[in-house]
């Protein structure tokens, strides 16, 4: 595992956390690739649930920019690709994912939140998808999966945050929590998801969910594929810092 990311297991729960609470827990290529490997080892340790937190103020505030000067279009587009690599080994893991939402979701960690089978959000929590605004199409068919096609088109074209009530309004989180008791939630998830044999719990998850890996892969790859996404980046950047 890496510095980025650390893991615990709690009996059958493995906790996996996002450890860069100075960079608010942004996405590098070395987080979304320790996000997905530690997906796939609680996978083949037998892991009856997981959990993704974040530690710090905020969740995950999305794609990691601090190397960006020195990225190619080419760079940008694998760590994008990266990124839908860790979104669906979350997304389609055979066992429960519970996501704990505090402070700022924002992008590629608002995508990590709904490709969670259960969100849990703190009360002042706010997510919002901007990749639509310089060209990147991100997790979306999942937040459509979650909240609706048409809820979840307006969202990204607006690109407004989602304060934590509307989210719960809107099904993109489950419940509303305080940091405070999510030791507690965590061991009441555990108990309740653990309950079923997990080849039952991987054949309910199979048939409840639709298997769109391949056409994901391929949006995202048509969306980062015309020339110039470093400098469209560069110019939504811009525009947000003169906000």
């Amino acid at each position: 595992m890496t510095d980025s990311v650390t893991v615990e297991t709690r009996e059958s729960v493995t906790i996996v956390s996002l450890a860069r609470p100075d960079k608010a827990n942004a996405l590098s290529g070395e987080m979304s690739d320790g996000i997905r490997d530690a997906i796939h080892a609680a996978t083949a340790s037998g892991a009856r649930a997981v959990v993704l937190r974040g530690e710090g103020k905020h969740f995950c505030a999305g794609f990691d920019f601090s190397d960006f000067e020195s990225l190619t279009d080419g760079d940008l587009a694998l760590r994008f690709l990266q990124v839908e690599e860790m979104l669906q080994a979350v997304f389609y893991a055979p066992m429960p994912v519970l996501a704990l939402v505090q402070g700022r979701a924002v992008g590629a960690g608002s995508d990590l939140a709904a490709a969670a089978m259960k969100v849990v959000a703190a009360p002042g929590a706010r997510f919002q998808m901007p990749g639509p605004r310089f060209g990147v199409v991100l997790g979306t068919r999942r937040l459509a999966y979650r909240i609706g096609p048409v809820a979840a088109r307006q969202i990204q074209i607006e690109n407004r945050p989602v304060e934590a009530e509307e989210a719960l309004s809107l099904g993109m989180v489950d419940a509303l929590a305080d940091p405070a008791g999510w030791d507690d939630l965590i061991q009441d998830f555990a108990t309740k998801y653990s309950v079923l044999e997990p080849g039952v719990t991987e054949a309910l998850a199979d048939v409840t969910r639709p298997d769109t890996r391949d056409a994901d892969i391929a949006a995202l790859a048509r969306s980062v594929a015309p020339p110039g996404i470093k400098d469209r980046i560069a110019a939504f950047r811009a525009a947000s810092a003169r906000k």
